[in-house]
């Protein structure tokens, strides 16, 4: 199976559960890797025949800064679910990091995948 991923697409957002977390933009970090069968790309060196990264980019882009959640655990589904639905990505994997959220470690957050990955 091909891969196409997005790596520390850094978004601001309403993220938490305290009071003052919901006052606040706090930048989320997160990385995406999307099942793809890239042979006809390759071969075509045409964007129309793979994932079109800019896109799901620009996508998660709005979606999470308009987003306002709890958990980091719903920011993932409701990513994870935007990508299969919208763009027909089988299988993807979600990272959702909220860096400072606990003193002493770089970063807290989930790792979740959808879907099925093909081999």
């Amino acid at each position: 199976m091909d891969k196409i991923f997005l790596s520390e697409l850094k978004i601001d957002t309403i993220i938490g559960i305290w009071e003052w977390e919901r006052r606040i933009r706090q930048t989320v970090v997160i990385d995406l890797e999307m099942s793809a069968d890239i042979a006809k790309a390759a071969a075509t060196d045409d964007v129309v025949d793979t994932l079109n990264y800019k896109l799901v980019a620009k996508r998660i882009q709005e979606f999470v800064a308009d987003s306002s959640f709890q958990l980091v655990e719903t920011l993932a589904e409701r990513i994870a679910a935007i990508i299969r639905e919208e763009f027909g990505v089988a299988w993807v994997k979600v990272r959702v990091n909220k860096p400072g959220a606990i003193r002493g470690s770089k970063a807290v957050g989930v790792l979740i995948e959808r879907g099925e990955q093909t081999t």
